[in-house]
């Protein structure tokens, strides 16, 4: 199946480049471009790509701003992309809230072009999060500033409704762990981590593994700096 990426980035030679990269991929297809977020969303409701490319600084509307009405749309519009968050700093206080919002992960913008490749294809599969070393420093970061006494209380009293193997496999994958890492450690068959993932996601009501790494720690499963 081919994945349909759209571009947003507010300098026109960088989306030339991340375009003509992604585009001499066979699975992937560039269907659309933006230079701001409010033409980015105008785009996505028109051509309804599986990906949005989201630069986080831009002028108009940043991306934060976009992603979140990207994946939080009104009534009457059904299409809710993945957005993967493009940043020029490897730390960025937007990427806290663009996770938060749903965004499905993010990449630096200096990466290798292998990296863009795979990351455009990892979140438009679902299946695991981005650049491991950076995600777990941003959001060990988020989680100290911690969450209100409210938004803990709510996640923890969510966790009521998983069973303990899911709890585990939820501890695992806010630990960065990808689905052969979980299978090995709870000696389990591949497919059976990802049933597992499947059903958490389901009962917990979140899009992806992103937003089950922000629930983990906003639920307390995970405690930053804490030991695996």
């Amino acid at each position: 199946m081919t994945i349909r990426v759209i571009i947003v980035d507010d300098q026109a030679m960088v989306r030339a480049g991340f375009a003509a990269l992604l585009a001499a991929q066979a699975d992937i297809d560039v269907v659309g471009e933006a230079p701001d977020g409010r033409q980015a969303i105008d785009v996505s409701r028109r051509v309804r790509p599986d990906v949005v490319l989201m630069d986080v600084r831009m002028p108009e509307m940043d991306g934060l701003a976009a992603a979140r009405e990207l994946l939080n749309p009104p009534v009457g519009v059904a299409h809710v992309p993945k957005v993967l968050m493009l940043t020029t700093f490897d730390v960025d206080d937007y990427v806290y809230e663009a996770l938060r919002a749903g965004a499905s992960g993010f990449l630096l913008k200096d990466a290798p072009p292998a990296d863009l490749i795979s990351a455009v294809r990892v979140v438009a599969a679902g299946d695991a999060l981005l650049a491991p070393s950076v995600t777990r420093r941003l959001i060990a970061d988020f989680a100290r500033q911690g969450p209100s006494g409210a938004a803990r209380s709510g996640a923890a009293l969510r966790l009521n409704g998983l069973t303990p193997r899911e709890t585990e496999v939820l501890e695992l994958i806010a630990r960065g762990l990808s689905n052969q890492e979980i299978a090995g450690r709870l000696v389990l068959a591949e497919q059976t981590v990802k049933t597992h993932i499947g059903r958490v996601l389901a009962k917990l009501d979140l899009r992806d593994r992103a937003q089950a790494v922000i629930f983990a720690y906003e639920a307390g499963v995970v405690v930053p700096g804490e030991s695996p």
